[in-house]
């Protein structure tokens, strides 16, 4: 987002996708002047449960942007190079335009990271969240906001359609969603390794909005050797308005949790269109209505909490392909809780609030240990 952006109305979007067992390859594509189906599509959907277990195990994620730096476009930008090695930096500074590691002349962007299911697991449930701006420099279709191409390790591209609502919000200043799909089958199969997503619906160039967009596969996991955690994976997308300060930002509950004093745990968090050195947003997060902390880490400060960083604890946890460390406007973190489970706790109350010229949430995923 540009240093002069503000975010008007209401962006939404839950999206979910049950993949079937006949998933076409990559290049199947519709009849000639036919789309897939489109799903439904919201101006605003708010938070809700996806899914939730109590099981030996935990979650793990993979994630990436789809679009990076190409060029400075104003006086005070900092250089691409630095820009990709973490500099502070907005969207809307420079011309942006898509990643590509496949070398696939038939997909115009597409990126890898590297899913870290632990040897002996069972996969129990996997959703693959993206989303990114429309309008930029281009326009792009928003019938193709629902699909993207996904490729497991070693293997090849399968399409993945949304078939439930798809946030999609568009005024005289930009043109973003998200839309998510099951993927369970798909990664049960596929398993660890890298995973790569392609032909992800965002527009390139320049503007003062910025291009962002990126992906995330959430995965929960079954494995007896490790403790017996509660995961929970919810989503929506939710604007943080700009300045909108506490009373105007998000909270999400998660409650029926049974996590005993000095439990361990961690968050995870996907959001749109956080500026790195864009101060005022932050991630906090009380226990059982007590006292509230202050989510935040080394990279991730907390009044920048939402940063373009991909991170887990403050530092890198899986290999990505690019490894951008600002990924300019988009934002994947895992997030240390065990400071707000000190005392134990039966619910979790997170609250989010906007940047000073705000953002987009769209995932929250956490795990605690439950008592044996």
């Amino acid at each position: 987002m540009g240093s002069s952006r503000r975010i008007l109305g209401t962006l939404g979007l839950l999206s979910c996708l049950v993949l079937s067992a006949n998933v076409p390859v990559a290049g199947a594509a519709a009849p000639p002047g036919k789309r897939p189906p489109l799903v439904k599509e919201a101006p605003r959907v708010p938070f809700t449960q996806r899914y939730q277990a109590v099981q030996h195990g935990g979650l793990v994620r993979a994630s990436n942007s789809s679009i990076g730096c190409r060029r400075e476009q104003t006086p005070q930008a900092e250089p691409c190079a630095a820009i990709n090695k973490g500099a502070a930096g907005t969207n809307g500074d420079f011309e942006m335009f898509y990643d590509e590691v496949d070398k696939d002349p038939d997909t115009y962007n597409s990126t890898r990271a590297e899913l870290k299911v632990p040897q002996g697991a069972k996969v129990s449930y996997a959703r693959l969240y993206w989303g990114g701006n429309l309008r930029v420099g281009e326009q792009k279709p928003p019938e193709d906001n629902g699909r993207v191409l996904v490729a497991e390790p070693g293997g090849a591209y399968k399409e993945v359609l949304a078939d439930t609502v798809i946030g999609h919000h568009s005024d005289d200043r930009g043109d973003a969603y998200q839309a998510s799909a099951d993927v369970t089958p798909l990664v049960r199969k596929g398993g660890a390794g890298m995973w790569t997503v392609a032909q992800l619906n965002i527009a390139m160039g320049h503007s003062d909005m910025g291009a962002w967009g990126g992906w995330t596969l959430v995965t929960a996991y079954e494995h007896p050797q490790e403790p017996v955690r509660r995961v929970s994976i919810r989503d929506g997308f939710e604007p943080l308005a700009a300045g909108a300060g506490e009373a105007a930002g998000e909270t999400v509950e998660i409650a029926g949790l049974d996590a005993a004093p000095g439990a361990s745990g961690r968050a995870g968090v996907v959001a749109y269109d956080g500026d790195r050195g864009t101060l005022g947003d932050s991630l906090t997060v009380t226990a059982d209505s007590g006292r509230r902390i202050y989510l935040s880490d080394a990279e991730n400060p907390f009044n920048d909490v939402m940063n373009s960083t991909i991170t887990e604890f403050g530092h890198p946890s899986f290999v990505r392909q690019p490894e951008h460390m600002n990924n300019l406007g988009y934002d994947a973190d895992v997030f240390d809780l065990s400071p707000a489970l000190s005392a134990g706790a039966r619910s979790l109350t997170f609250g989010f609030t906007g940047e000073s010229q705000g953002q987009f949430l769209g995932v929250l995923f956490v795990q605690t240990d439950a008592r044996r």
